[in-house]
């Protein structure tokens, strides 16, 4: 059986970690935990993205040094991995002496692609980037990001001949070779590298920026940021000579946001080619979410940390609204009305409801035992499907098809009345047939909901029920009875 690793986008330790990448990391877990359920050796690596100007700067703001300000917020994003019940296997840091010296090494093994010129352009620290002249015209000479001035910079720089490895990146995406998912990403790199790709800059003066990578060879520069971090993805593995590296690459799937598509379809691929490596197989790009139809900010107030999530419901009800609520395909929006109607109507009346209910008639019509559960008939393929497709939304939709249906089941075969019949050995079919759907549903929500999984196996895969359960998601009181 062949392995499976899939990653992450690193990001950023400029800030402390936000639901959209929350988001992130809970997609990558299911898949994940997808291809584990299927006994495929699998590897799932995420981390921190930490060197460059913009972590300097604000470790000056507080008085730190860039070093310790890194491990601070690093710690924070590493700390919501056991908060979303995440199973990554491996936690890569830009600043561990491994991925330091691999960077090198890689740097070497580009150099026949590298070169040494001059550069003059508009950049902003707070993205780390470059902007072309009619960018910084159309914002009147102020990053909208950040609010600054872009600044005009003229310096030697090493370059990356990224120009040359275009129609073979093009190639690639165009075939499938490295498929991006949704279609409409596809289009939209494709729209980028039809226009050509240009060589692109890979350091900076370190009299300008020291926080980084030394570019091997020349200590005057360092590595630019954005072209280090992309090596993050084979450095993990231990490239080039460790077992983890030959076993696992190619990435099967690399899940990143829509505002870091050209670094991961356009350069990372050319990095690859030049390396002489194979390409991933597949890049998923997800959405941005807002805040009840607005953009997340801290001077609208409207930032919502995972832990706030987590804390007043759990991480299940987390990834459920987040996988299910946010279109897999599209931007998607978070409120908390929003978040509680899911939790009530959905976990809590449907799911819930019917784990409770079913257990307690098993309880109480046959003192606890369930009986011979019958063979399950359901077609799993619309699911297979959707989760080959990264429609995490579907997938679910195919699971809540199964709950509403067992639901349904419930109502029109009424055990309270059959019992009433003395009929045993059809309720005892009735119920063995409920408690065997619930079995079936937990199997599917695992990947997406493992403490909820478990839980509906703890209580009917014994075969015997010895008292009815505490409910899975017990009703919360709704704050917003007033704004209806």
């Amino acid at each position: 059986m062949s392995n499976f690793y899939i990653t992450t986008s690193i990001p950023y330790v400029n800030s402390e970690p936000h639901i959209g990448f929350a988001m992130e990391l809970v997609q990558a877990d299911v898949l994940a935990r997808y291809m584990r359920q299927n006994q495929t050796p699998t590897l799932f690596a995420t981390g921190t993205d930490e060197h460059g100007g913009k972590i300097a700067e604000k470790a000056a703001e507080q008085k730190l040094t860039p070093q310790t300000f890194a491990d601070r917020i690093s710690g924070s994003f590493k700390a919501i991995l056991p908060l979303l019940n995440i199973s990554n296997d491996r936690f890569v840091r830009t600043t561990d002496q491994g991925h330091e010296q691999r960077a090198q090494h890689i740097w070497k093994n580009l150099s026949q692609h590298i070169y040494k010129g001059k550069y003059e352009g508009w950049y902003c620290t707070g993205d780390e980037a470059f902007f072309s002249e009619q960018v910084v015209k159309a914002n009147k000479g102020i990053c909208p990001q950040h609010n600054r001035p872009y600044e005009k910079i003229q310096e030697e720089n090493y370059f990356f001949k990224l120009s040359t490895f275009t129609a073979q990146v093009k190639q690639a995406i165009e075939t499938d070779a490295l498929r991006i998912l949704p279609e409409t990403r596809k289009h939209e790199i494709l729209a980028v590298i039809n226009t050509g790709l240009e060589d692109i800059s890979v350091s900076r003066p370190k009299d300008k920026i020291d926080w980084g990578i030394s570019v091997p060879g020349d200590d005057s520069q360092v590595m630019y940021v954005w072209f280090e971090a992309l090596m993050n993805y084979i450095t993990v593995l231990g490239y080039p000579e460790h077992d983890d590296f030959k076993k696992f690459w190619p990435a099967n799937i690399q899940v990143i946001g829509k505002d870091i598509l050209r670094f991961h379809a356009a350069i990372w691929p050319a990095m690859l080619l030049a390396l002489k490596l194979p390409l991933p197989k597949s890049l998923y790009v997800h959405g941005f979410i807002t805040v009840d139809d607005k953009k997340m900010s801290k001077t609208l107030g409207n930032v919502v940390a995972p832990k706030d999530i987590v804390d007043k419901y759990n991480a299940d009800t987390f990834r459920y609204f987040f996988l299910r609520h946010i279109p897999s395909y599209s931007d998607g929006d978070f409120s908390w009305k929003r978040l509680e109607a899911a939790y009530n109507d959905e976990l809590a009346d449907q799911l819930g409801n019917a784990v409770s209910r079913t257990a307690a008639m098993i309880v109480r019509y046959q003192q606890g035992v369930i009986g011979s559960i019958p063979e399950a008939e359901h077609d799993f393929m619309p699911y297979e499907q959707a989760l080959e497709q990264c429609r995490f939304d579907r997938a679910l939709d195919e699971v809540w098809e199964q709950v509403k249906g067992l639901n349904q089941y419930i109502e029109e075969t009424k055990p309270w009345e059959v019992v009433k019949t003395k009929d045993e050995e059809h309720l005892r079919e009735i119920l063995a047939y409920m408690a065997g759907a619930l079995l079936e549903i937990a199997g599917m929500l695992a990947p997406f909901m493992p403490e909820t999984s478990a839980a509906i196996k703890q209580i009917f895969g014994t075969g015997v029920i010895k008292e009815v359960p505490k409910p899975l998601f017990p009703k919360q009181e709704t704050r917003f009875a007033a704004a209806a």
